[in-house]
């Protein structure tokens, strides 16, 4: 499992077909790719991490203060292509991406963890296989990529 971690001020998630947005204010926007194997065990230990990263500032502007430090807020979306492979050729390959069944599963397994740690009222998502257009607006920019196994 894979969650690009991107500390944000603002983001947020259109669906225009589905007529479904959301939106968040500081905190981070979390891309989520789920992989063959992974495990409930996997989306405890990533959602966790990510909850407890320290990348916001202190007051002596060091990266030390978590989202809990800062009543933070998160947008999770799903991101299959995380696990693009484009080492061969130009057009990627997605072996490495979970079935459709077992990432939606997992995904909202994610979710569901994120909204135990921090709060449902802190934790928005887009919705699993849909087509989304998504603003981050990365402040820093900081970008982190937090993996299991």
């Amino acid at each position: 499992m894979k969650a690009l971690v991107q500390r944000v001020s603002q983001g947020f998630v259109d669906i225009s077909s589905m007529n479904y947005k959301a939106s968040i204010g500081k905190g981070i926007v979390i891309l989520l790719g789920i992989k063959h194997g992974d495990t409930e065990n996997d989306v405890n230990f990533v959602a966790d991490k990510c909850c407890n990263l320290r990348i916001f500032e202190d007051e002596h502007e060091k990266m030390n203060k978590s989202l809990y430090d800062i009543k933070g807020e998160v947008l999770i979306i799903s991101q299959f292509t995380l696990y693009g492979d484009a080492r061969k050729g130009n057009r990627p390959s997605f072996t490495e991406a979970a079935e459709p069944k077992l990432a939606e599963f997992l995904y909202n397994k994610f979710i569901d963890r994120l909204k135990f740690n921090l709060g449902s009222e802190k934790v928005k998502c887009g919705i699993f296989a849909a087509m989304m257009q998504v603003g981050i607006f990365n402040d820093g920019p900081v970008t982190i990529m937090v993996e299991s196994k």
